[in-house]
């Protein structure tokens, strides 16, 4: 079912697959929720799938000013959308940026986890001069949105069928969402006490370690590995993908037990 909230003026767009137990997913930063096309029949099976448009992205409004696109910003939007739908816990999940927001999350509403499912992404960083390095990677993605307009946006299979409106928006997101501003983030990773999958795209070369570091560092971690998968394992390689997800949460979240 497809659905829309407003949060202070910005209306973002969701649908809500299924029943059972609530999984929420996030997108890649220049995607939609259209990247899940693989795991929608598979994972609304036997749970509440929640997909979103993220604040800049295809469905879901680009607001005008700069303050609007944040980390906080997007942790308030998921937890506003689980309020939506009477939610008081949930599994949390993302690929690339939406990994790394679903990791936020878990540090502003660590309460509201009972799982998270980390896919191609990876932590922030401890080191300024790394994170500086990051965040020039991230303003020259907004330069892109800003000289060529939408035409900037990549042709990669993740970005199929997003259907974005702003190409204002995109930048927008890239310098307040995609930039990162401190370690609070990485700092968090052994204080997270839910089982956690962090899988990663044997091909994906940039989040291999990142992928690693994660799973050594999360106390209930559980590394997967999907062989010929890049950055976008879901589509690169979705039976696999599908596999190791629904072996993650047969393990640790019966549907019959919820949440």
């Amino acid at each position: 079912m497809e659905k829309t909230l407003t949060r202070n003026g910005v209306t973002l767009f969701y649908e809500v697959l299924g029943s059972g137990p609530t999984l929420l997913l996030s997108h890649g930063f220049g995607a939609s929720a259209a990247m899940w096309a693989p795991q929608r029949a598979v994972l609304s099976e036997h749970y509440q799938l929640i997909l979103w448009d993220m604040r800049g992205h295809a469905r879901s409004d680009s607001p005008d000013a700069e303050s609007a696109y944040s980390e906080a910003e997007t942790v308030a939007d998921m937890a506003a959308i689980l309020d939506a739908e009477g939610v008081s816990g949930a599994l949390i999940g993302g690929l690339s940026l939406g990994g790394y927001m679903s990791l936020a999350f878990a540090c502003t509403y660590p309460e509201r986890v009972r799982g998270l499912l980390l896919f191609d992404t990876g932590p922030g960083y401890k080191q300024d001069a790394a994170r500086e390095k990051w965040n020039g990677f991230a303003r020259r993605q907004a330069e892109k949105y800003e000289t060529r307009g939408l035409d900037a946006a990549p042709k990669g299979p993740e970005t199929a069928g997003a259907s974005h409106r702003s190409a204002r928006g995109l930048a927008q997101a890239a310098r307040g969402m995609l930039a990162q501003v401190d370690a609070r983030v990485i700092e968090s990773l052994s204080a997270v006490s839910v089982p956690t999958l962090v899988l990663v795209g044997a091909e994906d070369a940039p989040y291999l370690a990142a992928a690693n570091y994660m799973a050594e560092k999360i106390p209930q971690g559980e590394l997967v590995v999907v062989p010929d998968a890049g950055h976008a394992a879901n589509l690169d390689q979705p039976d696999a993908f599908n596999r190791a997800v629904l072996g993650f949460l047969a393990a640790h979240f019966s549907p019959a037990q919820g949440l």
